[in-house]
């Protein structure tokens, strides 16, 4: 697949909620995207919450041989627009078939379960394997063909891997935040998609010094460096920038030429700018089985 995907989440309305003010202009973003080698796109049944997968329903239906559309289950919306991580077998079927509706297609070609791994202060009531179930379940029935994980900590993907084979894993990593550096190394090891999420770090990286110098180097934006850096970073990651813009969209894509200007020294430097020795998980995984 390219390695450069598309995160849909900016395609909701304020505070990812609902449509977009211009659900056509949201559309055109979609299909451009596709016009443009994208073959990854990632989504998940909270965006909107389920407006998110409607607009992708709409713009690709049906979903075009090659392009995977991964989406996430296993969290909700509060009536407050909070996110609620929600694992109940119940919930996990419910939103799958919801999600296959949505999106127009009679089988997931990857969907992930959302755990609590990487989400500081939650707590995850059902145990991974009672969710991780209803996702096997579902693929048995054909609903599923690929299992993935998002928000998982090392344990939790060994756990995982007592049930099922796993093809991706999303967890928070970018150039400030490396706490999903461990899973990144088993998912190297083990052949396994990596994508991180917030791979500009929320837009935490606007004139950070060291992705100025590469990028007047190369006439690129810094987003493009802290794009290419990641796609150096490790063969096994695939990046997920979002944008309702499609200018943004058409910069993001090209980050796939830029990792290959960068310079061996630049990229280290970029590396060097956290200690990953010392990135970890902000929760530790609860000793019994307990983002979005």
């Amino acid at each position: 697949m390219n390695r450069v995907g598309y995160g849909a989440m900016r395609l909701a309305g304020p505070g990812v909620w609902g449509f977009p003010d211009d659900p056509e202009a949201a559309r055109r973003v979609l299909r451009l995207a596709v016009e443009l080698g994208v073959t990854f796109f990632d989504t998940a049944n909270a965006y909107g919450p389920r407006t998110v997968n409607q607009l992708i329903g709409q713009a690709l239906g049906p979903i075009p041989e090659g392009v995977i559309v991964g989406n996430k289950v296993g969290a909700e919306r509060g009536p407050d627009k909070s996110w609620v991580v929600e694992g109940r077998p119940e919930t996990i079927r419910r939103q799958v078939h919801e999600a296959l509706t949505d999106l127009g297609t009679d089988a997931s070609e990857l969907t992930y379960l959302r755990l609590v791994g990487d989400t500081p202060g939650a707590h995850q009531d059902v145990p991974l394997e009672e969710s991780l179930g209803a996702l096997v379940e579902l693929r048995d029935q054909g609903l599923i063909r690929r299992i993935g994980l998002s928000g998982a900590s090392p344990q939790m993907l060994t756990r995982a891997q007592h049930l099922t084979p796993i093809a991706a894993v999303q967890n928070r990593f970018n150039l400030l935040d490396r706490s999903g550096v461990q899973v990144l190394a088993d998912c190297e090891r083990q052949g396994i998609l990596f994508i991180p999420y917030f791979p500009l770090a929320a837009g935490r990286l606007s004139g950070h010094h060291e992705l100025s110098g590469p990028a007047e180097r190369l006439g690129v934006t810094p987003a493009q460096v802290a794009l290419a850096w990641l796609l150096r970073r490790s063969p096994s990651v695939v990046v997920i920038p979002g944008t309702s813009s499609t200018d943004h969209l058409r910069s993001n894509i090209a980050a796939s030429d830029v990792a290959e200007h960068l310079t061996d020294t630049e990229v280290a430097r970029l590396t060097g700018l956290v200690d990953e020795s010392h990135a970890v998980l902000d929760q530790p995984t609860p000793p019994a089985p307990g983002h979005r």
